[in-house]
């Protein structure tokens, strides 16, 4: 006697496809193949199960094993195309990982070393689909690869760098575009179609046709309600998964009871629906999303490619000296590094002792010695003498960018101020209200009409969908970027506009920031120095990037030699320690040299004091030139901010700055590093919002911990990565109009909020009463989306014109 067995299909526990008649089991869990069962293997015994929390069946497949060999990542030549950065102890590559898709994969990629000890960090950049691996040099680059694929996520491992064509595909994938036709195509034709019931054609509405066109109209939308809005379903299932109402939330309600709503209508007969609306809402959305994303994806390139960093470098050319932008290097260029200068590209060592400091890439302050012929990866450091190096790579500017935007450079910022959280702290309390009002609705009409009842609650939920609220924050935010930045004025990214919005009281660092680097006039009193001593003092001021160091150094020009200093230090808030075979040279303040001796100091001047070998021998006579505009610049804050100076310096020019600050105690010197930093604090206790301004030397602990730090850049290639922002120095005077125009772009958004409000408010009035007409809704939900994009991308354009422009 023969049977036939049938089974239930099964879903894989790991990816979610169909498992075989009989399928693998572990632990009570089915999987569709060995490759799955062991992946879960792999997460099960490291204690990270929690990757399935996040999602349902989030793995990929993995029912055809890896056959594909890393070995040729072997090969030097090949592994450089993907490797970063790497010394003796840890490398850094970049990997693109197609395969990633959602929440589960961002958990497992940056948690990789729970699953190898020898990877020490792992980060991702979801829309690029970019991961970043740091990892102990002892393990290859091959077993790193092979790992990720065990894993489900093998890397795509082209020639071609990780670079702008994996961002632009990211952001211009074909599949959105055919969302965003289908939707377009639906859209169009529900419109016609439904022209009768706009006008109320009697000889087509109460006709068969009007069955026949809401038959159409259904199907027209059922590829527009699920395929071009999935993605608003998906990423509001994934907010309700972890807790949180995000935007997408009230989007995705608005569609789901809109189709139920109108499919009703369409197969009862009782009207025609609402799948005109709905089309042209998911059009919308996508279209508005595509601008946004081609926002962003224009900014990333600005920032990987183009003049980001107003720094130069210093080229050597023909035996001169000439400072170039850091974008026009090329490969092959001799560039001179000082101390205490950032190394802009990868780069030969070619002469001189180099001992880079890699804290920017690794977090590890200890200088690394480098031989010559050896390479130094962009980001490093040099440390002591100048250095010259010829270029083997491209700047990457892209890989600064990272370096800036690293977690470790921002601990003390607080996550829960960002301005792109606001839209969704709104949605959350927006959609309750929403659901308040459109139950209230509906229990007031239920006592004498159920189905105009559940008309009203449906209708309230179909008018009040928030996509202008979701559209407002990015494409303002988006446009002040780029507007400040054409201005030299570069933010880390757009939640440093609402803080800067936020600021009242404002730290100002004197010298390189009040002060022109270079521009100074300087005298020297006491016993004469020799030709040697001079020499050597010129060379040691030449490798510091301290504005007074950089005066002397100019100052001595005709003293200078070739001298290979014996050792080199510069100490923060302090000065400089020099020798030169049996002599040494300390050049920095009154207190340090003299040992605390009092010294009688010319109130209109900044001293630098010399001594050699421990002998005090005289000192620096420096009268320093404020920027053009000071006064402007500082009378025009003090309206509306608390205005204080802190400087490292003596009060050699407190008479000077008096009449700008116009009250003593609100003027600090001989502030060091720490002192600048707790005085941050201090301002912070009183629940002030510190906008710190500095030029990014010995100001770099007060820069982070402030709510926004800017450093205004100079000529020479001082970078900071515990800035959020960069001022030209050339473009000083223009800080109170960009200040002005960061709380201009708030009141944007909070304006495009009020707008987009009003139209709810209107909507609901119809939808509330229970007889909202599809002619109505046609109107209100396109109308308040096109208006808000119009509204803020005009409005930010327009107060960008009437505050900047005028001021340049």
């Amino acid at each position: 006697m023969n049977s036939t067995a049938t089974q239930e299909k099964t879903s894989c526990y790991h990816c979610g496809e169909d498992c075989p008649s009989v399928p693998l089991i572990r632990e009570e869990k089915k999987f569709c193949c060995e490759g799955c069962r062991t992946v879960y293997d792999i997460l099960s015994q490291n204690g990270m199960c929690e990757y399935y929390r996040y999602n349902e069946t989030p793995g990929n497949n993995r029912k055809s094993p890896d056959r594909q060999r890393y070995d040729f990542l072997d090969d030097e030549e090949v592994a450089s195309r993907f490797i970063t950065y790497k010394d003796d102890n840890q490398t850094h590559v970049n990997f693109y990982i197609p395969g990633m898709h959602c929440s589960s994969c961002i958990w497992l990629l940056e948690n990789l070393n729970k699953l190898h000890p020898g990877i020490l960090r792992s980060r991702v950049n979801f829309i690029t689909k970019e991961l970043s691996l740091q990892f102990s040099t002892n393990l290859k680059l091959p077993e790193i690869a092979s790992l990720l694929d065990r894993v489900g996520y093998p890397p795509h491992l082209s020639m071609d760098s990780l670079s702008e064509q994996k961002v632009k595909s990211s952001y211009f994938d074909k599949r959105y575009f055919y969302k965003l036709g289908i939707a377009f195509f639906s859209f169009g034709n529900i419109m016609l179609l439904s022209f009768p019931e706009y006008f109320g054609i009697d000889a087509i509405t109460e006709s068969p046709y009007r069955s026949l066109f809401g038959y159409l109209n259904f199907v027209l939308a059922l590829p527009v309600m699920f395929y071009s809005a999935s993605e608003f379903f998906v990423s509001a299932w994934k907010g309700v998964r972890i807790r949180s109402l995000n935007m997408d939330f009230p989007i995705a309600l608005g569609i789901l009871v809109m189709f139920i709503r109108s499919s009703w209508e369409i197969f009862s007969g009782t009207g025609g629906g609402y799948m005109d609306t709905l089309a042209s809402l998911v059009f919308l959305m996508l279209v508005g999303r595509s601008l946004q994303n081609m926002t962003y994806g224009r900014l990333s390139f600005d920032r990987d490619y183009k003049s980001y960093f107003p720094v130069s470098v210093t080229r050597l050319f023909e035996g001169k000296e000439k400072g170039i932008p850091v974008n026009k290097v090329e490969t092959g260029f001799r560039l001179l590094i000082r101390n205490n200068e950032l190394i802009p590209a990868d780069a030969i060592l070619f002469k001189g002792d180099a001992h880079i400091d890699y804290s920017f890439v690794t977090g590890e302050s200890t200088p690394v010695e480098k031989t010559l012929g050896e390479i130094i990866f962009a980001g490093g450091k040099q440390i002591g003498n100048p250095i010259e190096v010829e270029v083997v790579r491209e700047v990457s500017q892209s890989y600064l960018t990272r370096l800036w935007n690293e977690d470790v450079f921002n601990t003390d910022k607080s996550e829960h101020e960002r301005l792109n959280n606001l839209s969704n702290r709104i949605s959350k309390w927006f959609t309750l209200v929403i659901l308040l009002i459109a139950t209230g609705a509906a229990l007031y009409w239920f006592r004498e009409d159920s189905s105009r009842a559940m008309h009203a609650f449906a209708s309230v939920l179909i008018i009040t969908c928030p996509c202008a609220l979701a559209l407002s924050t990015p494409f303002t935010l988006g446009n002040t970027m780029r507007i400040m930045g054409k201005w030299n004025f570069y933010l880390r990214s757009t939640d440093v506009i609402e803080k800067l919005a936020k600021v009242d009281t404002i730290l100002f660092d004197k010298t390189g920031t009040l002060t022109q680097a270079g521009k100074a006039q300087l005298e020297y009193k006491g016993e004469p120095l020799d030709q040697n001593t001079l020499e050597l003092i010129s060379t040691a001021t030449r490798n510091s990037t301290h504005p007074l160091s950089r005066s002397i150094s100019e100052h001595l020009d005709e003293f200078h030699n070739e001298i290979k200093l014996d050792s080199f230090q510069e100490i923060a808030g302090k000065g400089i320690i020099a020798s030169y075979k049996s002599k040494e040279v300390k050049i920095g303040s009154a207190s340090w040299i003299l040992n605390g001796e009092p010294q009688k100091e010319d109130i209109r001047s900044t001293e630098v004091y010399i001594s050699v070998n421990g002998t005090p021998k005289g000192k620096f006579i420096i009268m320093n030139e404020f920027r053009p505009g000071l006064e402007h610049v500082i009378n025009d804050l003090k309206q509306e901010n608390e205005i204080v100076l802190v400087s490292g310096d003596n009060d050699s020019d407190l008479e000077r700055l008096l009449p700008f600050f116009g009250n003593k105690a609100e003027m600090h010197f001989r502030y060091s590093p720490f002192q600048k930093l707790e005085l941050v604090k201090e301002k912070q206790a009183e629940q002030k919002n510190v906008l710190m301004i500095g030029d990014g030397l010995n100001d770099a602990g007060a820069l982070r911990q402030s709510d926004v730090g800017i450093s205004v850049s100079e000529d020479i290639n001082n970078f900071s990565p515990a800035c959020d922002a960069i001022l030209d120095s050339d473009r000083f005077t223009m800080l109170p109009s960009l200040l002005k125009f960061a709380k201009i772009a708030v009141v944007i958004i909070l304006i495009s909020f009020g707008l987009s409000f009003l139209y709810n408010i209107v909507g609901l009035w119809f939808a509330v009463q229970g007889n909202l007409s599809p002619l109505v809704a046609a109107i209100l939900m396109p109308l308040s989306s096109i208006s808000v994009i119009l509204f803020t991308t005009g409005a930010t354009a327009l107060m960008a014109k009437r505050t900047l422009n005028n001021k340049g």
